[in-house]
């Protein structure tokens, strides 16, 4: 999960949603792809960092199948994020923070539970919970934090 928050960062810097993530094979030990969120940067709302992630690992394995690959991802996957997972057949979900608003695996639709859902991977939730929410929490501080104000009269300076 470090290294899906150092993705997560890498996106703040370039003015995306901090969000990260990254395919895991658990049998080799090794990590199979990362990516961070960049829906801004490459004019695509589906760019989300697993999206992201499991394109590289089917081009790195050779398959759209992952199914033995673990995601790791710094805030629960939106139901767009969960369908792709599903269709992959990814073996396993490990999140951190979760989004009561926008989350579609224990929050929202609960995408995998749902008798549609032709596979559900295992799902671990709160892995870093604090930290990953913090990165996000601070973004969006920033993001909102006043700009200065114009000066009497309603002009800028």
């Amino acid at each position: 999960m470090r290294l899906a928050l150092d993705e997560a960062e890498k996106a703040a810097q370039a003015g995306e949603v901090p969000i990260g993530a990254l395919i895991y094979d658990p049998s080799s030990k090794t990590i199979v792809s990362s990516a961070k969120n960049a829906p801004i940067s490459l004019n695509d709302p589906s760019a989300h960092a697993e999206i992201l992630a499991l394109r590289a690992a089917g081009q790195v394995v050779g398959n759209y199948r992952l199914t033995d690959l673990w995601l790791y991802v710094t805030l629960e996957p939106c139901a767009m994020c969960a369908g792709a997972l599903s269709h992959a057949r990814i073996g396993r979900v490990i999140y951190g923070a979760s989004d009561p608003k926008g989350g579609a695996v224990a929050n929202g639709p609960r995408f995998f539970a749902q008798p549609t859902c032709h596979w559900a991977p295992e799902v671990t939730g709160g892995v870093l919970e604090a930290e990953t929410g913090q990165v996000l929490k601070d973004f969006f501080r920033q993001k909102r934090k006043p700009r200065g104000r114009p000066a009497e009269g309603g002009q800028d300076a």
